[in-house]
């Protein structure tokens, strides 16, 4: 069989790259953009740094988008007449973003677009231009094909398609310098999360392990100095390469570490952070997939600078509590009754196929059981 390989989209990367904005919307006949950020940003001052007047500013979304903001950001897009979206945040702005354009073009509802549903076919081309601009440095979603959003009943589903990658990525590190030391911790174990998955996942994408290792050694040498002191640029442009990184490596595919967050990630009530929870769950499914991608652990121990692959599980659990993280779901306020439909959740998940080990729903309920 042969291996297609797609890479992937315009990316800007280094000090100073959002002073190109202006003249890459004008590249792309953008005249009317709508602007979607959020409202913590909005309150930094981040969105008045691009020297930009939008047709429109949307900034009402939460951590973990839900099908409600998109809802509203369209109808902040068609009221005033957009051509286009810039997306400044994280990975909820960014991956909202993807999906207002989806629905400015496409019909409802945007559930029919899950991937899990059988919806990538019916994602097209037709999509506005969405500019990209990233101010954490963890999930990647700039260069991404996928956006994960709660629906109205409950469930946290991704939408993906190559044609959602954004038009345009513009990396600036220098938007990251003010992040809190938690929120680069927690950011920084997504973007990590991302390059040791797309690593192990058994589809053939040479070039796209290589990207993954790479990110993954930048991410391990840096996050630590960078949730010790955010001003030194150059680990915050080093976890932006490796949060980079990560996200050119989804076209391999995640694995249980994202089947497992993502349910968990669309709780209503909890509002779980994303890359924490991937830190929780990433020793656990070290240890579960251990014997299935041998070769790739003893690489990504090097990569880690730790001795072999069997303490590479022990040394991402020491690692996440030195960085203040919790270890522990108890620890972020999971209760046992939350863990209610979460193994059968994770064993739908888009990302369960590219795990390197099979899994079914009773290894879910061990891991979850093991990580609370």
């Amino acid at each position: 069989m042969s291996t297609i390989i797609q890479y992937l989209t315009t990316i800007h990367f280094g000090s100073g790259a959002i002073q190109q904005l202006p003249a890459l919307l004008r590249e792309r006949g953008v005249l009317r953009p709508l602007l979607v950020t959020d409202p913590q940003l909005v309150e930094l001052g981040i969105p008045a740094r691009l020297s930009l007047q939008p047709a429109a500013q949307f900034s009402e979304i939460r951590t973990n988008p839900d099908e409600a903001s998109v809802l509203a950001g369209l109808c902040a897009y068609r009221e005033n007449t957009c051509d286009g979206i810039i997306a400044v945040g994280g990975g909820s702005p960014i991956d909202c973003a993807k999906c207002i354009g989806l629905l400015a073009t496409h019909p409802q509802p945007l559930g029919q677009y899950a991937a899990i549903h059988g919806g990538i076919p019916r994602i097209t081309p037709r999509l506005p231009p969405l500019i990209a601009i990233p101010t954490t440095a963890g999930t990647g979603s700039e260069v991404g094909r996928a956006a994960l959003i709660t629906m109205n009943h409950g469930e946290k589903l991704g939408i993906l398609s190559p044609h959602l990658i954004p038009s345009v990525a513009l990396c600036d590190p220098d938007l990251t310098l003010e992040l809190p030391p938690r929120l680069t911790a927690a950011t920084g174990m997504d973007a990590i999360s991302h390059c040791v998955e797309t690593f192990c996942s058994p589809r053939d994408n040479p070039i796209a392990d290589a990207i993954a290792i790479d990110g993954l050694a930048r991410g391990m040498r840096s996050l630590r100095q960078a949730v010790d002191d955010g001003q030194r640029i150059v680990h915050r442009h080093e976890m932006m390469m490796a949060s980079l990184q990560g996200g050119l490596t989804f076209q391999k595919g995640l694995g249980m570490v994202h089947s497992l967050s993502h349910p968990l990630g669309g709780l209503p009530h909890r509002r779980l952070h994303h890359g924490t929870l991937n830190a929780i769950f990433l020793p656990h499914v070290l240890r579960f997939n251990a014997t299935s991608a041998r070769d790739k652990m003893e690489r990504m121990a090097a990569a880690a600078g730790v001795p072999s692959a069997d303490h590479l599980a022990d040394f991402f659990t020491r690692f996440v509590q030195d960085l203040g993280l919790p270890t522990r779901l108890s620890e972020v306020g999971i209760v046992p009754a939350d863990l209610a439909g979460m193994a059968a959740a994770a064993v739908r998940d888009h990302s369960t196929a590219t795990n390197p080990r099979p899994f079914t729903e009773q290894d879910c309920q061990d891991l979850l059981q093991a990580a609370m």
